[in-house]
């Protein structure tokens, strides 16, 4: 996790470098699943790849591709977050990715507590209410405080849910809607 935050700092600096020299920024996304894989040299005597394989690779790399989506720069899976226990997480959704029927719960890590302002960790416990009232399906209180969110920092991650709860709004979730959202592609 660690290694995945330093990552996100030293291309932050590295991208202020090529614009200074006028060059396109980088960015990177970083997907982490925990769990069971194989890992090893796999193929035949003609061929040979040292690699891993397995459900939690297929899952890190699905997260890696959600981080666009939902424009942060890491994605942690569940299992990775119950893992690191010094690290704050904004918990960014409830999904079904490609490939797997059960809902995996993702996550941002913010970063050390002790190294996260006081703005932050608020900021942190109002989206958590946000997702109780969008679950809730409480449509006008969750978009009251996404508006107010929003006002104070504008993330993208705010608009994904605006956009939801307004086609939610004009066609009403089901009954025994479970909160997921399905991503179809990797």
């Amino acid at each position: 996790m660690l290694a995945a935050l330093t990552l996100i700092v030293k291309t932050r600096e590295l991208s202020e470098q090529f614009k200074a020299r006028g060059w396109p920024p980088i960015a990177v996304g970083v997907g982490i699943a925990s769990g069971d894989m194989n890992v090893g040299n796999m193929g035949s005597e003609f061929r040979m790849a040292y690699t891993v394989m397995g459900d939690t690779v297929n899952l890190g790399s699905r997260l890696e591709g959600l981080t666009k989506h939902y424009s942060v720069q890491i994605i942690v899976s569940e299992g990775t977050r119950r893992r690191v226990p010094d690290i704050i997480f904004r918990e960014l959704d409830l999904v079904r990715v490609k490939g797997k029927n059960e809902p995996v719960a993702i996550f941002e890590p913010l970063g050390p507590e002790d190294q996260l302002d006081a703005g932050t960790l608020e900021a942190n416990d109002r989206f958590k209410e946000i997702l109780q009232r969008y679950r809730a399906q409480d449509w006008d209180t969750a978009e009251q405080l996404l508006r107010q969110a929003a006002a104070q920092k504008d993330e993208l991650l705010y608009n994904v849910y605006l956009d939801r709860i307004e086609l939610f709004k004009q066609d009403s979730a089901t009954p025994d809607w479970d909160g997921v959202f399905e991503h179809l592609s990797k």
